[in-house]
């Protein structure tokens, strides 16, 4: 699995509902002082991309390495 190079949260957008952080498999997300998710641990995260995929309100975006992805080709 890749690894994220950074995992993007746009708090215009999130309305805090906790998604992310509850079905985080590696924990690394947790709540700021003002109730909004952040990556509290990059180098643990995992690059799954769950919190990308379910936040309801498309407020996650991990954006991974561009030398370890591979095209497929």
């Amino acid at each position: 699995m890749p690894s994220p190079k950074d995992v993007k949260i746009y708090k215009n957008w999130c309305k805090r509902c906790g998604i992310c952080i509850a079905f985080c498999p590696k924990k690394v997300l947790e709540v700021d002082r003002d109730g909004y998710p952040f990556l509290k641990d990059n180098q643990s995260c995992n690059g799954c991309g769950l919190c990308e995929l379910i936040c309801p309100d498309f407020a996650i975006v991990v954006d991974y390495e561009e030398d370890r992805v591979t095209s497929g080709e």
